[in-house]
């Protein structure tokens, strides 16, 4: 993990603030896996191995579909194995902490899992998250971690709204559009396939593979709405503002199938939940890492499973896998050596493409397979007291500006109950910086001054607030990730390089959210677990 600091205090002063004494506050920046993404992009040359490992099952990847794999071969009782951190413990779904407060720098929230989502289940049940009734339609969650009222408005005309989609102010020709849509998004929930599946499954790779709706891959989602008479602004804006905050990449590049299923994909139900209600935790999906982490070292009865570093090199050998690994800082490199029978690849497939020299002869070609992957900035405020709140509705747990340049911001303290207010919060500010190519978006957030940065981490605060925002930052904390998840772009689903590398079974395995084309945490889950799976000879 690369870490720059910068100062702050000159936020106030260029935001018009006049606040007196006004304080000098650290910037952080976090890279994480930049410098060991450099080295192995680069091809340096590795000092010699200091030590050597030998194991049954080397799981390379700590993200959710590593730990994931982890899990259910300790739960089983397979106990042989060894995952490489990599250069971010938990991936996509780490955290960090300010003080006493915690907050996300990565995946924030899961959806009630659908009812093909067992997988999901049966973790949540492990970990007390899902109390009863675990594959019932109507389970039982802990109250603690079901959002709370109220979760999501967006400042629309210059007042707060409830939901996310603008619901105010319209004509009646675009509010029925609004109701048709939503409803079509209902009928699509349940609808099956000529060959008898969900036609839009989570776990995706249960969907329907019926070529009538498959053939929705040859469109964009903007296409397709306005294929289907959308002309609604705020609509065609929704559409817009999910396809980023789920794929990273706008809807005028998003598979139609890809945007159809963000909305009929999910049918998860709880006993005490409303339909559409998410998980979640001050730290965002961090609490389930550590929740992962927890169950391992409890069934292994230790820790020494988790083997700080990362993969650079993966070679086949008769009878055995090689994985050279190294411990990259910004002063020196060392290299270890693992021996394993077989090797589970749980990073993300530009990783793996360089990881494996031979990548190609599992049917997968880097120069025409690679998913693109979109860029991100996670952004973590600090807050002593709270700004003042435009009209309308009040502080939520989500909270979205209307074509705003980024994805809102969600607030860390929202889920502790309390009689008042928290003196001290976090508001976490999203962004996918989807407005150029990746190339050019990665290429300026290398050169970018502190001072680009955190104009582009606070846009939507500013928007929302004005100055007065400033006046209560206290620290702020930037998260770039240059590749933060895979974009389902128009054609997606017949990319034959991810559809060959899922059928892989021999001492090479792949699991990673990449497989099913975009990054949600069901689908980098149900990766690693059948990848457990499939080692487990179930």
């Amino acid at each position: 993990m690369l870490r720059r600091t910068f100062l702050l205090g000159a936020a106030a002063t260029a935001a018009g603030c006049t606040r007196s004494n006004t304080l000098e506050r650290a910037q952080r920046l976090y890279m994480p896996g930049m410098l060991e993404g450099h080295v192995l992009r680069d091809g340096a040359t590795l000092p010699a191995a200091s030590h050597e490992r030998k194991t049954s099952v080397a799981i390379l990847g700590s993200g959710v579909a590593g730990l994931s794999c982890a899990w259910k071969l300790a739960k089983q009782g397979f106990h042989d194995f060894v995952v490489v951190a990599g250069p971010e413990f938990g991936g996509n779904s780490a955290g960090g902490g300010s003080g006493d407060l915690a907050y996300p720098r990565g995946a924030h929230y899961l959806p009630l899992p659908s009812m093909a989502s067992t997988h999901v289940r049966e973790m949540l049940a492990d970990f007390g998250v899902l109390t009863r009734h675990t594959h019932g339609e109507h389970p039982y969650y802990d109250e603690r971690a079901i959002v709370h009222s109220p979760d999501e408005r967006v400042l629309h005309n210059g007042k707060w709204e409830e939901g996310v989609l603008p619901s105010t102010g319209l004509s009646v020709e675009v509010s029925v559009q609004h109701q048709t849509f939503l409803a079509e998004m209902e009928r699509l929930r349940t609808l099956v396939g000529a060959d008898g599946k969900k036609v839009f499954c989570i776990p995706i790779a249960l969907s329907s593979n019926d070529p009538e709706w498959r053939a929705l891959d040859a469109l964009t989602f903007k296409q397709w709405l306005d294929n289907n008479g959308y002309t609604s602004p705020g609509l065609h804006w929704y559409a817009s503002y999910c396809c980023r905050d789920d794929y990273g990449a706008d809807y005028d590049l998003i598979s139609a199938w890809a945007g159809l299923h963000y909305f009929a994909s999910r049918d998860g139900h709880a006993a005490n939940a409303a339909d559409g209600a998410v998980l979640t935790w001050p730290n965002g999906l961090a609490t389930l890492i550590e929740k992962l982490h927890a169950a391992i070292t409890r069934r292994l009865g230790h820790s020494h499973w988790r083997q700080d570093g990362m993969a650079m090199k993966v070679t086949e050998r008769p009878g055995e896998v090689q994985v050279t690994c190294a411990r990259v800082t910004a002063g020196s490199i060392s290299a270890s050596t693992l021996r394993a029978k077989r090797v589970v690849c749980a990073t993300p497939l530009f990783v793996a493409s360089r990881l494996l020299p031979d990548i190609r002869s599992y049917g997968f070609d880097p120069a025409i397979h690679l998913p693109q992957t979109a860029p991100w900035l996670v952004s973590n405020f600090s807050l002593s007291g709270y700004p003042v709140e435009a009209a309308g509705e009040p502080l939520a747990w989500d909270n979205v500006v209307y074509r705003g340049r980024g994805l809102g911001y969600v607030v860390s303290t929202h889920q502790l109950l309390r009689a008042a207010p928290s003196p001290r919060t976090v508001f976490t500010a999203y962004d996918a910086l989807s407005q150029g190519s990746p190339d050019s978006v990665r290429r300026w957030m290398m050169r970018a001054s502190p001072a680009e940065l955190r104009e582009q981490a606070s846009t939507d605060l500013v928007s929302a607030y004005g100055r007065d925002f400033w006046v209560h930052a206290t620290d702020l904390e930037i998260t770039l990730r240059g590749h933060g998840m895979a974009s389902p772009l128009q054609g997606f689903l017949d990319n034959r390089g991810t559809a060959a590398l899922r059928e892989v079974d021999g001492p090479v395995l792949f699991a990673h959210a990449d497989l099913s084309g975009y990054s949600v945490f069901e689908e980098a889950s149900w990766w690693g677990v059948r990848a457990a799976d499939r080692i487990l000879g179930a």
